[in-house]
């Protein structure tokens, strides 16, 4: 591997992604050095990535953000972009990444007091990128100085928290999560439980009304007033298994609730 004009780790956290790690690890190349983080994958990943180079250490898994956090602990350079097993850094966004390294270490005027930067990333869904609907730009913080970086710990849906500036970059992360719509559903059914389980943590109460009423306004946030309607019937299908899964995360809050009232 070809170390960038400033060192870098990229860490990879994964779970039998055996399908994509390869593409994922291919893609970053160009780092200083690439650690995956394995919570026990019963099928190809970790000969798969040790074969392409990768450092593999294994973890058994704390949930996102510990797992993040853990893995950006271990690496060997202060500077550590994340990226997910079905994700890619395309040669724009590399090229970027490094350029904007350079000028940090040479502490050119502007740069000096950057911690962190983030950069859109667009999703490869049903035969097509997604442009709407939320999905895209969603601009996400990955890279970061982890000496004023730290991932959040919820139980899904983590977030770099940073402590000073961070710069946003204009290339795309490319995603290929969802090779199907039924995968899309299993997906966002492991979401919903767990935040539904983070719901329950910060004391919300679930209710009928909620239950109505979030996933229409989830629906109609994500195909009119954020444009999935623009995204043609991908767009539709997106618009309403996001309202599905607003719906299942308050079933989820409501459902203990509703089985002590008809115990037998």
């Amino acid at each position: 591997m070809n170390p960038t004009p400033y060192p870098i780790t990229v860490t990879i956290i994964t779970l039998n992604e055996e399908k994509t790690i390869a593409s994922a690890i291919q893609s970053v190349q160009w780092a200083d050095e690439i650690l995956i983080v394995d919570s026990g994958s019963t099928d190809q990943t970790v000969e798969i990535a040790k074969k392409l180079g990768a450092r593999v250490i294994y973890n058994p898994w704390p949930g996102y953000g510990k797992q993040k956090n853990f893995a950006q602990n271990q690496a060997q350079n202060d500077w550590v972009l994340n990226i997910d097993g079905d994700e890619r850094i395309p040669p724009e966004l590399a090229a970027e990444i490094q350029s904007t390294l350079r000028q940090v270490t040479t502490k050119t005027l502007g740069f000096e007091d950057l911690c962190a930067m983030s950069f859109p990333r667009k999703t490869f869904y049903l035969g097509r990128w997604i442009r709407h609907g939320g999905w895209y730009p969603n601009v996400l913080t990955r890279l970061g100085n982890r000496k004023t970086c730290q991932w959040s710990e919820p139980q899904v849906h983590e977030e770099l928290v940073v402590q000073g500036r961070t710069l946003r970059l204009q290339n795309a992360l490319e995603h290929f999560g969802f090779p199907s719509i039924h995968h899309q559903i299993l997906t966002n059914l492991r979401f919903s439980k767990l935040g539904s389980e983070d719901l329950h943590r910060r004391g919300a109460s679930g209710g009928l009304l909620k239950l109505l009423l979030k996933p229409l306004g989830k629906f109609i946030e994500t195909f009119f007033l954020k444009f999935g309607f623009l995204d043609g019937l991908p767009g539709f299908i997106i618009s309403i298994n996001a309202a599905h899964s607003m719906f299942l995360k308050h079933a989820f809050l409501l459902e203990p609730k509703i089985r002590n009232k008809h115990q037998p």
